[in-house]
């Protein structure tokens, strides 16, 4: 059953507002307008790219009626802390989680992402927390005056690094869902993130590429972080 089917089945449609973040698909705010309600969007937790739970209670008015958690990049949400916000305030709570990739892939990814943290100089690097799988790798690269995030991955897939930007335009900017609100975690998050190949297949020389192509690059970047 999709989101907005599971919306409409909990009794969420028109007057209701649900909270969703903006960090991500447009999906889940399409989803929610399916259904009837509004989608009203709220700040990530820096560090998970996932809803921070002090936004969403922020976020919550006597028209909200549940939150939909998005799990990001392999990072899982702060459920615990989401659900008991629920409970508080009579608010559905479910959850939208990414693909399941087997034991062993996952494994390799880890390896790979160790091998990355260890060796990468001049981004920030993702920090593993709990459990993280790395569907996908992404780092921070920060616009500090100097080489910014899309200077940095144009520069990488000139040397041959599949880098990609995971989330280009945060939903709350897209004309069909444009909002006046403060969401400074969400914005910067998307001018910063860049993901790197972290995949089963890489090769040992595939992942050294990777490090140097981005230490080179990297040591022109001002040491703010």
């Amino acid at each position: 059953m999709g989101t907005a089917a599971m919306l409409r089945a909990a009794g969420v449609g028109v007057g209701d507002e649900v909270i969703v973040p903006a960090f991500g698909n447009v999906e889940v705010a399409e989803a929610v307008t399916l259904a009837g309600a509004l989608p009203v969007f709220a700040d990530i937790d820096p560090v998970t790219y996932c809803l921070d739970v002090t936004a969403v209670e922020a976020a919550v008015t006597g028209r909200s009626a549940a939150v939909v958690v998005v799990h990001r990049f392999g990072r899982w949400a702060d459920v615990t802390g989401l659900r008991a916000l629920g409970q508080r305030h009579g608010l559905l709570v479910l959850e939208q989680g990414e693909s399941e990739a087997p034991y062993d892939e996952i494994a390799q990814r880890r390896q790979r992402a160790t091998y990355l943290d260890a060796k990468l100089r001049g981004v920030r690097t993702p920090d593993g927390g709990d459990g993280h799988t790395y569907q996908q790798y992404v780092v921070r690269v920060p616009g500090n005056g100097r080489p910014d995030r899309d200077a940095f991955a144009r520069a990488l897939r000139g040397k041959g690094v599949d880098c990609r930007v995971p989330v280009k335009t945060p939903v709350h900017r897209l004309p069909e869902f444009r909002r006046c609100v403060s969401l400074p975690e969400t914005e910067r998050a998307a001018d910063e993130t860049l993901a790197l190949p972290v995949d089963a297949s890489l090769t040992k020389r595939e992942m050294q590429r990777i490090v140097s192509a981005c230490n080179a690059l990297g040591g022109l970047l001002q040491p703010a972080f």
